[in-house]
């Protein structure tokens, strides 16, 4: 019995452990944070066997129980380019929404944005590139020609009054063009934020960061969009990605994209692992002292549920070290 309950006291105790730390020597880091689990998405977006809908439904029902504030649940996406997603209607139909969570839809172009309103999606995403080339392998189009996209889109959601969030790829590192420079990011970002995003989310698509990166990358960027509307979604390709989230944190961005078990990955970055497990994630900012609203134990059940569902082993080290307690 006492083994089976020593997960949980470790976890209890790491995290009173660390709040006394933080009280001494973590001035400056966010009092909280908003956590957007991106698992349904972009998590299971290359699964290459189907994911039964059922499951996903039953993967998001079980993180609306957790406390995350933002849950993105598929993508408005032709199912000849994504066919994990075709499924989008369905699993919005069948989700049991809780009035506290927001549940977003990522839509590259106004025929999606429309889909997803009809499918009732609380906010919506768009999603480009400070990379060309990934922007013409990943969207098929220049990044100019991307903007010139969002903008329909932007105009469309402003007119049906919902908010739409701009993902920025390849923001420290792209497969094809190597380094990207900041200030390049920043141009994006800031186009973005210009048309009407409420939120810019970095993405280090390849993971190949690094902390002093990232911290550059918030410097520069920051002078173009403000702090309080950047997120940082971070990939563990290189086993970077809590150093850089806490890096993003000390330099004042207060909102995390994470993923359930680790799912995730980028087809058109080779070798690019799955994005940082949100239970890691809650684990670290618990220990920080920082407010998640998130239950650890609940979210734990929910990355075990899918890794068993979807026949793999969970990429969280949090679930790895205490699978026994499950």
């Amino acid at each position: 019995m006492a083994a089976s309950r020593m997960p949980s006291v470790v976890l209890t105790l790491g995290k009173r452990f660390c709040r006394s730390y933080s009280q001494v020597g973590m001035a400056g880091l966010p009092t909280f944070v908003k956590i957007v689990e991106v698992g349904p998405r972009d998590g299971l977006q290359n699964e290459k066997n189907i994911v039964p809908t059922s499951v996903k439904v039953e993967f998001i029902n079980k993180l609306s129980e957790t406390g995350l504030p933002v849950i993105e649940v598929s993508s408005f996406v032709s199912p000849k380019w994504v066919p994990q997603m075709s499924d989008h209607n369905e699993v919005f139909a069948a989700i049991k929404r809780k009035p506290d969570v927001v549940y977003s839809a990522l839509t590259p172009n106004v025929k999606g944005l429309e889909s997803a309103l009809e499918a009732k999606a609380s906010e919506v995403a768009i999603f480009g590139a400070a990379s060309e080339s990934f922007s013409k392998k990943n969207i098929n189009c220049s990044i100019e020609e991307s903007l010139s996209r969002f903008q329909a889109v932007l105009i469309r959601a402003k007119e049906a009054n919902i908010r739409v969030r701009g993902y920025v790829s390849c923001v420290l590192g792209c497969p094809y063009e190597g380094s990207i420079k900041p200030e390049k990011v920043a141009e994006v970002a800031r186009k973005m934020y210009e048309l009407g995003c409420y939120e810019i989310s970095l993405g280090d698509t390849i993971g190949i960061g690094t902390p002093l990166a990232m911290r550059q990358l918030i410097s520069v960027v920051s002078k173009e969009v403000p702090l309080d509307r950047l997120a940082v979604h971070c990939h563990d390709t290189y086993g970077q990605a809590l150093a850089n989230i806490f890096a993003a944190l000390q330099m004042g961005v207060s909102v995390v994209d994470s993923s359930a078990a680790g799912l995730g990955g980028c087809p058109y970055a080779k070798g690019a692992s799955g994005n940082v497990s949100t239970e890691d994630v809650v684990y670290m900012l618990n220990g920080l002292n920082i407010k998640t609203g998130v239950d650890i134990h609940k979210l734990l059940e929910a990355g075990q549920y899918i890794s068993n569902a979807i026949g793999r082993k969970t990429g969280s080290k949090v679930a790895q070290a205490t699978h026994s307690s499950l």
